[in-house]
């Protein structure tokens, strides 16, 4: 763990139905639940929790995989993606499934809920976790759900293109909280194969105006020069001018989650 890119986070362990996985914690207020992308709690991620906890709420940050602190790098990309597949708790590749890591992290933000307060939870997904706060809404403290490029289950065909990472029978639940108010926030660059426009086709006719896609022009020749591979929304290719389109998204985020969770 490099602490030197973590500052300002306290660092602790949450444990249900046996599994525990160590959490930072930053700022106060209603919590906002951040998942990483592949591989990790990276300095950007962080960098990212930090601005959550500046609009008056709790970021917080379970590692689900890789070392917290470390910068991202082809080689612990390529590690923790290997990983990541493999493993039990993400649905990598089939569709019609969702992620059963997804109970950990309902248990995590109930918990949460009860220490920070407030009127619910906020998620927000990226890559690999993109798609988690849609399980996440089965319990209804789930109210600020955002999906930043989500990748899973990975998009290798077109049903899986399509598919959205979530059970037919988790799919009716998620519906039921979108006709009772919740809105979903997605975000995307046009040109990534990895968030598909099909997956996010998929979203919108799912939950209808309740889905907000925000879709980043990557494609050739853009104004903004953005590249075509350009994949982390908020993160990696994030730029820090009101000008840029990145910027733009972030300012979406904040908003969607200061509107759910902090507005009486």
């Amino acid at each position: 763990m490099d602490l030197n890119t973590l500052g300002g986070y306290e660092i602790s362990e949450f444990e249900h139905n046996g599994k525990s996985k160590t959490v930072l914690r930053t700022g106060s207020g209603p919590a906002v639940i951040v998942m990483s992308e592949i591989p990790g709690i990276t300095p950007r991620v962080a960098e990212f929790g930090r601005k959550v906890s500046g609009v008056g709420c709790t970021a917080v940050l379970p590692s689900l995989f890789g070392v917290p602190g470390e910068k991202p790098g082809l080689k612990n990309s390529l590690k923790t993606l290997q990983k990541a597949c493999i493993s039990r708790e993400f649905s990598s590749l089939m569709t019609r499934k969702t992620s059963p890591v997804t109970d950990w992290l309902r248990a995590l933000a109930a918990f949460e809920h009860g220490k920070c307060g407030g009127p619910g939870v906020g998620a927000v997904g990226m890559c690999f976790t993109g798609g988690f706060a849609l399980g996440m809404m089965l319990d209804e403290r789930m109210i600020a759900p955002v999906l930043s490029q989500p990748s899973l289950p990975l998009p290798i065909g077109k049903r899986r293109k399509e598919s959205i990472g979530i059970s037919n029978s988790d799919l009716e639940i998620v519906k039921n909280r979108v006709e009772d108010g919740v809105c979903i926030l997605g975000l995307r660059f046009s040109n990534d194969s990895m968030a598909p426009k099909e997956r996010f086709e998929k979203l919108g006719k799912e939950f209808g105006e309740s889905f907000i896609s925000v879709e980043i022009d990557s494609s050739p020749g853009n104004t903004h020069g953005i590249s075509t591979r350009a994949h982390s929304v908020l993160t990696e290719e994030f730029v820090d001018d009101p000008e840029h389109p990145t910027y733009e998204a972030l300012e979406l985020v904040l908003q969607h989650l200061k509107e759910k969770l902090l507005t009486k």
